[in-house]
């Protein structure tokens, strides 16, 4: 147990911001408002599918399209359609990204942000899957009523009541909660003990590897063990250690 922290605190400490790219997180550190920050970061964990170079390569085009001021654009533009038409993702068609900015405009109206929007469902009772249970919810629901709920706008926002890790969701929490190099610290008010890790594919191989789980689904249970192990070695910020872990599986390195 002690070999295994130490060896996670060294690794943590290697992984600073001299070595962040390749990464979906080099999107939101082109901005300095916090405001684009939190929706550019937003963008980069929502589209974080496939090769690394093809995320960042289409969530920059994106955000081109929107003068690389997206909350500006989203909070006052009309031409939403035509900035992005012709854009798609794998299997989020134009009409999917389309109906994703309406909707991100229409809580940056009603609710001042996104992070308003979650603590909503978050300080209920301070709970960060409740909280993601109700954003995601709130996002279909939208789509719903707007006639827009195609079953590519609804993989945007799967739910840990179904049982989904969420993996995305808990990644771009992550960028939002923490504060390092790397991590942004602009929704302190969730706290660090609070959130779970990010599972994928990357994840779950060396959480198996090192001990912290013996599950082999990629669910809400088997992230939520996975951060449990974690807190045993820092119970205040048990996900510190995820982009760490996460590129050493990537990279092929030894642990």
């Amino acid at each position: 147990m002690i070999d295994l922290k130490s060896k996670l605190e060294y690794h943590y400490k290697q992984f600073g911001r001299e070595r962040l790219s390749p990464d979906p997180l080099e999107i939101p550190h082109r901005f300095e408002d916090a405001r684009d920050i939190e929706i550019a970061a937003f963008f980069a964990a929502k589209f974080a599918y496939g090769a690394v170079s093809q995320i960042i390569k289409n969530v920059n085009e994106l955000l081109s399209r929107l003068d690389d001021q997206p909350f500006r654009v989203l909070s006052q533009s009309d031409d939403l359609e035509e900035r992005v038409t012709g854009f798609y993702y794998r299997f989020y068609s134009t009409e999917d990204v389309i109906s994703l900015l309406y909707a991100i405009r229409y809580f940056i109206h009603k609710n001042g942000s996104l992070k308003a929007l979650f603590l909503e469902g978050f300080n209920i009772n301070k709970s960060l899957r409740e909280g993601i249970q109700h954003f995601s919810n709130s996002f279909l629901l939208f789509a719903q009523k707007e006639g827009r709920l195609t079953r590519g706008f609804a993989h945007f926002f799967p739910l840990p009541d179904k049982g989904s890790a969420c993996k995305r969701m808990n990644l771009f929490l992550r960028w939002m909660v923490r504060e390092d190099e790397l991590d942004f610290g602009l929704w302190k008010e969730i706290g660090t003990e609070n959130l779970i890790i990010p599972l994928d594919l990357h994840i779950a191989r060396i959480s198996k590897e090192i001990g912290l789980t013996i599950r082999n689904d990629s669910s809400w249970k088997t992230a939520a063990e996975i951060t449990s192990k974690l807190r045993d070695f820092d119970p205040k910020d048990p996900v510190k250690y995820d982009f760490a872990l996460c590129h050493i599986s990537m990279r092929k390195m030894a642990f």
